[in-house]
């Protein structure tokens, strides 16, 4: 899985948005680098992704990105998730296909994930008290080009293995061919928020292919509940610090998987069953892949990539 690069004409924008008031700022754009996935730090900085490599830049300031050096891992994709101990972040890699666990300050680095019978590890959620991972295992069951591929669930120690056979601690929440992705714990650790195309109580057919919806399980895994219904493909909720809010990217229906370059809407979940719209942008993949609340559940940052 190649870095992405922009298409000619295309730009990388970083936004923020104050998910009450609606305000946005365009905080960094460029045409020569594409970057994905904003988290927020503690600090006030935003960290991403872009050529493989990740990157800081003051979440309200002037200044442009800063290349984070991490020797040794130069194929960083967009499945990145801070550490709650604010002094670390946990990377997914392409080229190992595993989850590291990297310093801020240093860039040093140790692998937490075991080889797992050669699943792909994508990471998406760390627990509160920074034990645990939540990611997703990717086996090839075909071509990957066609998408012949199965996924499903997992939480694991955030300490490196024993055994490198096995990642600490692995708990399989799935296992299944619903294509499940985006596991993410809610802020007090109770909940799993995850996508997911499964079918859903005494539905006599499955949903259509790519029509994902918005779920959540227990952390300690057990029954999923549905959350999103509608016609639209729903991926990546996200929880604000705060618990009372969740923003999720939708794609247009029929839609299959979670594709680059497509025009997407950023929605909030309403706690009735309902949404509402906040921005509408030319986006998808790398829009918000991981958690990208502010600390104080006021803002969201994001990536759009507007084609001229």
């Amino acid at each position: 899985m190649p870095a992405r690069h922009l298409l000619p004409g295309q730009r990388a924008e970083i936004w923020t948005l104050n998910v009450e008031t609606g305000e946005r700022r365009l905080r960094w754009s460029s045409s020569d680098l594409l970057v994905e996935a904003p988290n927020w730090t503690a600090d006030n900085r935003l960290l991403v992704n872009g050529d493989g490599r990740l990157f800081t830049l003051s979440a309200d300031g002037d200044d442009a990105p800063v290349h984070l050096p991490t020797p040794g891992l130069d194929d960083l994709n967009n499945d990145h998730v801070l550490d709650p101990d604010g002094e670390h972040v946990f990377v997914s890699d392409s080229g190992t296909r595993q989850i590291h666990r990297v310093n801020l300050a240093s860039g040093e680095q140790v692998r937490v994930t075991g080889d797992d019978e050669g699943l792909f590890h994508f990471l998406h959620g760390v627990s509160p008290d920074g034990a645990e991972i939540a990611w997703v295992g990717l086996s090839l069951i075909g071509d990957w080009a066609q998408g012949q591929v199965r996924t499903n669930l997992y939480c694991s120690a955030t300490t490196p293995p024993d055994d490198p056979a096995v990642s600490s601690g692995r708990r399989q929440l799935t296992d299944d061919d619903h294509p499940d992705d985006g596991p993410e714990f809610s802020p007090d650790g109770e909940w799993l928020w995850f996508n997911s195309e499964r079918r859903v109580g005494d539905q006599a057919e499955p949903v259509a292919p790519g029509h994902a919806q918005i779920f959540r399980m227990p952390a300690t895994g057990g029954h999923p509940t549905q959350l999103t219904f509608d016609e639209r493909v729903n991926w990546f909720p996200h929880v604000s610090p705060s618990g009372c809010s969740v923003v999720y990217v939708s794609f247009p229906p029929g839609t299959l998987g979670h594709p680059e370059n497509k025009d997407v809407i950023l929605r909030e979940l309403l706690f009735d069953g309902g949404y509402r719209d906040l921005v509408a942008l030319h986006g998808g993949q790398g829009t918000i892949n991981v958690n990208s609340w502010s600390p104080d559940s006021t803002r969201i940052a994001y990536v759009a990539y507007p084609l001229d």
